[in-house]
């Protein structure tokens, strides 16, 4: 005979269409009421999509229907309509500039580079904790991250936001920490659970976290790009009102060649660049002098290339990277060390460049 512990169990396995996670933890189950072998299963949920209940309905029946001791299944559903929908017309991008998640969103921008393992999300992290910190000073709204790796979404370690966002008004709720609000493919897939996606996919996730995140009032959405030129980048283009983007390179040529060909892209849609960020310039001893092991010139000749300002150049520090390991930037951990110095410096400018626009 199954009893209330195992139906929840049974309902985990239940996914809320396009994502890995079940209705127990999105809060969508409001009842459970079991009578002999009959058992009804409340439903509340907010959605436009009429198809979405109805996959939700029928699974419910499959899981819990699968139980000893059940022989039948009901399912209550009570359904509720979004506030606001996106506008049907003018394309995506329009769309997502309509929609009620970016309402309330002043500048967005984009954080880019050519090529992988050139410190981009680390920068990300970073560069939103310091803006966070000189918005606080200005009494501003704050800061917002759209993790976009959907292969390798590293922004949730690297800051520090964990759990599994709630579903309120149909619209996802943001994970935040350090007064930085999140969202990430990395808290809707399991830690383990690989995403083997195509394009499609990949586009329609992004549009998601455009159209159907709740960011609230944000002056700046900081936009962590995966690295290259491919569906995501392009679909992000598309669907948000992009600001300007800022290339992250190291200095040496191999890095900042494939900066170069990668920001090109943005000139090709109009998104202006704000600047170009070296990562990795050079290691400082305990005697002030200075190493640069993976050469000199990368940043400046790829911002002289594109025809942009070289907004900084940060030291290699071990505990950039512990921090980031750890959940706490190093903005935030050493605020007085010289690398988190360097990125409250590149972030101001970045601040003075938009508040010009």
């Amino acid at each position: 005979m199954a009893d209330t512990e195992n139906i929840q169990a049974a309902l985990k396995s239940v996914k809320f269409p396009g994502f890995s996670r079940d209705i127990v933890s999105f809060g969508l189950v409001r009842e459970i009421e079991q009578t002999g072998d009959e058992v009804q299963v409340g439903i509340e949920i907010t959605t436009g999509d009429p198809a979405i209940p109805e996959q939700i309905a029928a699974d419910i029946k499959a899981a819990v229907g699968a139980l000893d001791g059940v022989k039948d299944v009901k399912v209550r559903m009570e359904i509720s309509q979004p506030k606001q929908q996106p506008s049907p017309a003018g394309g995506a991008a329009k769309q997502a500039s309509n929609s009620q998640a970016m309402q309330k969103v002043k500048y967005a921008i984009a954080i880019a580079s050519g090529k992988g393992g050139v410190g981009k999300s680390t920068v990300t992290v970073n560069l939103a904790c310091s803006l966070q910190h000189l918005l606080e000073e200005k009494g501003l709204p704050g800061v917002g991250i759209m993790d976009c790796d959907i292969y390798g979404p590293s922004v949730p370690l690297m800051l520090g936001a964990a759990g599994r966002p709630e579903i309120e008004s149909d619209m996802i709720i943001p994970i935040e920490n350090f007064g930085v609000r999140t969202m990430s493919m990395g808290f809707l897939v399991d830690e383990d659970t690989p995403v083997v996606w195509r394009g499609p996919m990949i586009m329609k996730t992004i549009q998601q976290f455009a159209q159907n995140v709740n960011w609230g009032e944000l002056e700046i959405l900081v936009v962590d790009l995966p690295p290259g030129t491919g569906d995501a980048q392009l679909s992000l283009v598309q669907t948000l009102p992009l600001e300007g983007a800022v290339i992250v390179t190291t200095p040496q040529p191999a890095a900042a060649n494939v900066a170069r060909r990668g920001a090109r892209m943005f000139d090709k849609v109009n998104v202006p660049l704000l600047g170009v960020v070296e990562n990795m310039s050079y290691l400082q001893a305990i005697d002030g002098t200075r190493q640069t092991l993976f050469g000199e010139g990368g940043g400046s000749e790829t911002a002289q290339s594109l025809e942009t300002e070289l907004l900084g150049q940060l030291p290699i520090d071990p505990n950039i990277r512990i921090g980031c390991d750890k959940g706490i930037p190093i903005v935030v951990s050493d605020p007085e060390s010289k690398a988190a110095q360097e990125f409250i410096r590149i972030a101001r400018q970045i601040l003075d460049n938009l508040m010009k626009k």
